[in-house]
């Protein structure tokens, strides 16, 4: 059984995100979490997952030091690429408004990427999934804004949430991914690693 590969392994979820801590609790994964501190600073020249994979590895070299034999910690960062740009989290009202007004009616990557990590070895794997808004009204954008604060998400939605519900007309690639976590990804790396 799956379960009994992970037997004596910790697994350490370094992420403050309740929507990543859900997704490991619905997958029946056992684990910790831990956090560093990190200043989510990458260089410019970098593009999508090139980004995302960056922050996620600088997230882990953060603990790395922490890390014993047999435990796996698992970092990950998100990030939403539109016409060549990163949109970060929104630090304010305004800015949340013209992320969403540039989403409007357009088609958007959204890329995870996923650090396991052990004092011995690291493995890096993102997910791309393609997500399409409908035109969205201003009230549409204000009342998400003032009900929702996704001043925690890149791009400045949920896709779980109300503008997620009501907005988004398709979606290619995983559902998870979207919300924070690309749980197959995760599962699939985690089983190689164990194995």
């Amino acid at each position: 059984m799956w379960k009994d590969k992970l037997k004596g392994y910790t697994i350490i979820l370094a992420s403050g995100s309740p929507r990543r801590k859900r997704f490991f609790q619905d997958m029946g994964l056992e684990f910790e979490i831990r956090l560093g501190k990190v200043d989510e600073v990458y260089p410019q020249n970098l593009k999508g997952s090139e980004i995302s994979d960056y922050l996620a590895q600088l997230k882990a070299r953060a603990l790395m030091d922490s890390l014993a034999d047999k435990e796996i910690l698992i970092t990950s960062d998100t990030v939403v690429w539109h016409k060549g740009v990163s949109l970060a989290k929104p630090t304010d009202e305004q800015e949340a408004i013209a992320m969403l007004g540039t989403l409007s009616n357009e088609w958007h990557e959204v890329i995870t990427s996923v650090s396991l990590t052990t004092i011995t070895s690291q493995k890096t794997v993102n997910h791309t999934t393609n997500v399409k808004f409908k035109k969205l009204t201003t009230e549409e954008i204000l009342f998400y804004i003032e009900n929702h604060h996704p001043y925690d998400k890149a791009g400045g939605y949920g896709i779980q949430e109300w503008i997620g519900l009501i907005g988004i007309e398709e979606i290619k690639g995983s559902y998870t991914n979207v919300v924070g976590l690309p749980t197959h990804l995760v599962y699939e790396t985690l089983m190689g690693i164990v194995d």
